[in-house]
C-alpha cells in the first residue's frame, strides 16, 4: 500500500502519539511520520533525558537523520528527573513545536508519563518534607509500600522499586492530602485534556521478547559496559546509576562487582521482558481509563504505516485493521 500524497490532515497543534513497549521500534515510526507531516519529536521516555546514557536508554540518535527532538539529552547523568519536571519541559517543547507551524509527535514508553501529559493535568510543585522522610528512610520497603496504599491504589510498581521512590511517593501524597487545593489542580477530573491521536505498536508476545533480547545483545557488543564504567569514571554514584533501574541497574552491579557476567545478562534479560509486560498493562490501563489507542502492527511496511496513521488521524478505519 502507498501512502497518500495529499492527504487532509487535521489540525496542526493535534499531538500525535507513538507509543509501545521497548524494542519495537518506535522510534523509527515517528521518524517516518515526522518526516511526512513536517513534524518534531518530543520523547515520552523518562531515562533518554539523560546525557551520556545512550545505549541503555535506546536513544538512536542515528535514526534521526535531521529530524528534531525535543527532551533527550537535557540534564545530567545522576541527577533525578521527575514527572513534575517532564510535564513543565512537556508543554515548553509543545508550545515551541506549534508556534512554528510543525507537527508535534509525542514518542516514547514511559506510560505515566504519557498518561499525565495526555490527561492534561496540571502538577503542583511538592516540595521536600525533611521532617517527614527521616522518619520514613528508616522503614523497610514493605513497610513503604504498605503506607503508601492507605493513600491511593497502586496501579503499578514504579513507586515503589526502590527506599527512595517510595518515600517521594509517600512525601506526594501526604502533601496533597494536606493541601486539598492542591490535589484537585492535579485530578484528572478537572483537567482539559490535550487533542491527541494515539498510535500504538502492537507486535505478539513472542516477537517482542525475541526482538528485546537481540537488542540487548547488540547493544552489549557495542560497548554498553563502557558506557556504564565511563559515567562512574566521570563521577556519577553508582548509587544513582542502580537508582535508574534496567540496563544501569544490574550492568553497574557488574561494573562494581556484585555481578558475573552472565548473572547480569540474565538478569537484565529477565527485567526487560518484565519491563515491557509493565508497559503493556500500562497501556492497556489507559484504555480502560477512556484513552483511544490505535493499534498497528509492528511489521507493516514503511508506506503502510503511513498511510494506515493517516486514515487514523483522518477519522477513518484503516483499511484491513481492526482498530
Amino acid at each position: 500500500m502507498v501512502a497518500p500524497k495529499d492527504p487532509k490532515h487535521p489540525q496542526k497543534d493535534q499531538m500525535i502519539v507513538i507509543l509501545g513497549p521497548t524494542a519495537t521500534g518506535k522510534t523509527t515510526r515517528a521518524v517516518d511520520l515526522a518526516r511526512y507531516l513536517d513534524g518534531e519529536i518530543i520523547s515520552g521516555d523518562s531515562r533518554q533525558v539523560y546525557r551520556g546514557m545512550d545505549l541503555g536508554t535506546g536513544k538512536d540518535l542515528e535514526e534521526y537523520e535531521g529530524v528534531a527532538y525535543h527532551l533527550i539529552d537535557i540534564c545530567e547523568a545522576g541527577e533525578k528527573y521527575n514527572l513534575h519536571r517532564f510535564v513543565s519541559d512537556f508543554h515548553n517543547a509543545l508550545s515551541d513545536i506549534n508556534s512554528r507551524g510543525k507537527r508535534p509527535i509525542l514518542c516514547g514508553g514511559t506510560g505515566m508519563y504519557i498518561e499525565t501529559v495526555l490527561s492534561g493535568i496540571i502538577l503542583p510543585e511538592v516540595p521536600v518534607n525533611q521532617e517527614l522522610r527521616e522518619r520514613l528512610e528508616k522503614l523497610s520497603l514493605p513497610e513503604l509500600t504498605d503506607i503508601l496504599k492507605r493513600y491511593k491504589k497502586l496501579h503499578n510498581t514504579t513507586d515503589v522499586d526502590t527506599v527512595k521512590r517510595a518515600v517521594r511517593a509517600i512525601e506526594i501524597e501526604e502533601f496533597y492530602r494536606q493541601n486539598p487545593e492542591q490535589a484537585t489542580a492535579a485530578d484528572r477530573t478537572h483537567s482539559r485534556p490535550l487533542d491527541s491521536v494515539i498510535i500504538g505498536i502492537d507486535i505478539p508476545r513472542d516477537k517482542r521478547r525475541e526482538r528485546i533480547s537481540r537488542r540487548l545483545h547488540s547493544r552489549l557488543e557495542k560497548g554498553m559496559v563502557m558506557e556504564v564504567e565511563n559515567l562512574i569514571n566521570s563521577g556519577v554514584p553508582p548509587e544513582n546509576l542502580i537508582y535508574y533501574g534496567l540496563e544501569y541497574k544490574y550492568l553497574t552491579l557488574y561494573v562494581i562487582g556484585k555481578l558475573s557476567y552472565q548473572e547480569m545478562v540474565r538478569e537484565l534479560e529477565i527485567a526487560i521482558h518484565q519491563f515491557a509486560k509493565r508497559q503493556m498493562t500500562w497501556f492497556r490501563g489507559m484504555e480502560r481509563r477512556g484513552f483511544k489507542i490505535h493499534w498497528l502492527p509492528y511489521d507493516l511496511s514503511h508506506d503502510e504505516f503511513i498511510a494506515q496513521s493517516v486514515s487514523i488521524m483522518n477519522g477513518e478505519k484503516p483499511q484491513g485493521l481492526s482498530v
